[in-house]
């Protein structure tokens, strides 16, 4: 079986295995197309023969319920979907969590302000200003990848990613901000902590977040 026929500067399309296919939209990770991709989630969870949809920031895993025959029919599909399907608005909750900004917990947030140029506190006003929308959950269980962070302070992953962080601790990570879900290693800067538990497998659903929700954060306190 082979991976569909690519097609200049549009999506990206392949098969992972036998059952799951693929869809990687182009350009940079914005808002609206994220909108897109939901929108795309939508219209293949409407295929009989789609068993699971799998989001992520600009891409859609589809899992199959069977080895689709006929992989470039479907990749036509999805093409034809991506481009004429207007964004999906998804009318999420809203968060506010209070964050407890430098200190021991929030290590980063100097290597971050002298990378925007800025002063901590700058770099707390503008990280604090903005409103988040949860594009998606991935990479551990409950983290949600957050879009609105001000383009003023984003900041590269680390290249030599802190061995223990802990869950709760407020990032940042190329232009996504976020709160880690899980205590172990991790590549984003720590700017805070915040008292919050976005996974608990005692809880239904397990995750806080959902797709959609907006998050608003606050100072509880700041360490300069």
């Amino acid at each position: 079986m082979h991976d569909p026929a690519p097609v200049a500067d549009g999506p990206v399309i392949s098969m992972i295995g036998t059952r799951a296919m693929l869809f990687e939209a182009p350009g940079d990770f914005t808002l609206g197309r994220q909108r897109r991709i939901w929108a795309l989630m939508e219209e293949a969870g409407a295929r009989s023969d789609v068993a699971e949809l799998i989001p992520g920031v600009t891409n859609l895993m589809l899992v199959f319920s069977t080895p689709p025959e006929e992989p470039r029919i479907l990749a036509d599909w999805l093409r034809h979907a991506w481009e004429t399907l207007p964004e999906r608005h998804i009318a999420g909750r809203l968060f506010e969590i209070g964050v407890q900004y430098g200190g021991a917990l929030g290590e980063d947030l100097a290597h971050v302000a002298d990378h925007a140029g800025l002063s901590p506190a700058e770099v707390i006003a503008l990280h604090h200003a903005g409103e988040y929308t949860v594009c998606a959950l991935g990479s551990a269980p409950g983290f949600g990848y957050l879009h609105g962070l001000d383009p003023r302070i984003a900041t590269p992953r680390k290249a030599v990613p802190s061995l223990k962080m802990l869950a709760g601790t407020v990032t940042i990570g190329g232009m996504q901000a976020g709160i880690s879900a899980l205590t172990g290693p991790n590549g984003w800067n720590s700017i805070g902590f915040a008292e919050v538990a976005l996974f608990d497998p005692l809880r239904e659903p397990p995750a806080l977040f959902a797709i959609g929700d907006r998050i608003r954060f606050y100072p509880e306190s700041i360490e300069l």
